[in-house]
């Protein structure tokens, strides 16, 4: 892991020194073959729906109307999660990042129908950004965001692998300067080293109310497919909500 010194109440490491991210956090960006559909929902879909990083510096102005709140989700796997929240919320403005090719088709091939892949209607609210998420988050204005979401990130398992997960030092401090004062950061995760990670990473800022995490899913959060793998393999997920102080 990282390198700690010092310890915190409950005995665990404190973070003091981490490596920096690097400038690519994720693996690969695709795993099986695309089909002939997919690549069509890449080409003529995704464009039309990707957040515009020009337009950045007022994020309201990409949706479709004025939103109520503005919410980001960080790397979405399949999109059961953004479809869920969006269905939910139809009054927030939601951007989506993942950079795995095949999450995207997943997600976007249940927005439009097969053979409008380049004609049919996105949705008006929900925007998608198909590489690193911190290159929205670094050019979003301050305290912008109203709600954060992390669920079940790719876990990095390996020591070395410390400086590549989104829960670090200096990536708190970013999602701290994007979130309004109140507003809450979502993370959920079924990977003992990252667990540990968040835990230990969390008692070492100072930027957000940190509780300990509960294990069974809260009210209002919705599932997702790596949650129900985890449970079946006997793996127990936890689910923190961090709130800016």
């Amino acid at each position: 892991m990282a390198e700690a010194k010092g310890s915190a109440e409950n005995g665990q490491p404190v973070v003091t020194d981490v490596k920096p991210p690097p400038e690519r956090l994720y693996g690969r960006q695709r795993g099986h073959p695309l089909r002939p559909r997919q690549e069509r929902l890449l080409d003529e879909t995704l464009p039309r729906m990707r957040f515009p990083l020009e337009r950045a510096a007022d994020p309201a102005s990409v949706f479709g109307h004025k939103p109520e709140q503005i919410w980001f989700e960080v790397g979405f796997g399949g999109g059961e999660h953004v479809l869920a929240q969006t269905n939910a919320h139809p009054e927030v403005g939601y951007i989506a990042s993942e950079v795995f090719h095949n999450g995207l088709c997943s997600l976007l091939s249940r927005l439009v129908p097969v053979g409008e892949e380049a004609t049919a209607p996105v949705p008006e609210m929900l925007r998608l950004w198909d590489d690193d998420a911190r290159q929205v988050l670094n050019v979003l204005p301050d305290a912008c965001l109203d709600r954060l979401f992390l669920m079940f990130p790719d876990p990095w398992p390996k020591a070395r692998h410390a400086k590549r997960r989104f829960v670090h030092p200096q990536n708190v401090a970013l999602a701290a300067r994007v979130l309004k004062s109140g507003a809450v950061w979502r993370v959920a995760s079924d990977d003992p080293t990252y667990q540990a990670w968040v835990q230990e990473v969390m008692a070492a800022q100072d930027y957000f109310e940190a509780p300990e995490p509960v294990l069974t899913r809260p009210e209002g959060w919705f599932p997702t497919r790596y949650e129900a793998k985890a449970i079946a393999a006997g793996r127990q997920p936890m689910y923190w909500t961090f709130t800016r102080r």
